[in-house]
């Protein structure tokens, strides 16, 4: 799968789904780290990537603006992160790219919620 990471994702995370053998580029290695956020979901959304984020704010956004790219909000904190990252690896055998890329994923602890955007 394809994602894009926003500036609050840890690394240990970005790394985590690069070692599951996904296609993961950071918003600061695009040159984004401050750019707006509907700018990061527009960028997302033209480079048919997934969205990573710890900012909850995006949900509000995405539902908003009524389309864009799928998202994956990750509920994680350094001492919940092996947690977190096995549910989200579950997450990723679970559902198909294409799922996902029309999902606002919430991923914590032991659970996960998926709600679908509208087209």
């Amino acid at each position: 799968m394809k994602f894009l990471a926003d500036q609050d994702v840890y690394a240990a995370t970005i790394s985590f789904l690069a070692g599951l053998g996904h296609d993961v580029v950071t918003a600061k290695l695009l040159g984004l780290a401050r750019a707006e956020d509907s700018e990061l979901l527009r960028i997302a959304h033209e480079q048919g990537r997934i969205f990573v984020t710890r900012d909850r704010d995006f949900g509000a956004l995405v539902f908003v603006l009524g389309h864009g790219p799928g998202v994956v909000c990750l509920r994680v904190l350094p001492s919940t992160q092996v947690s977190v990252h096995a549910e989200l690896a579950r997450v990723l055998g679970m559902y198909t790219e294409e799922t996902l890329r029309s999902s606002f994923a919430i991923i914590e602890p032991g659970r996960h919620r998926l709600r679908k955007l509208t087209p």
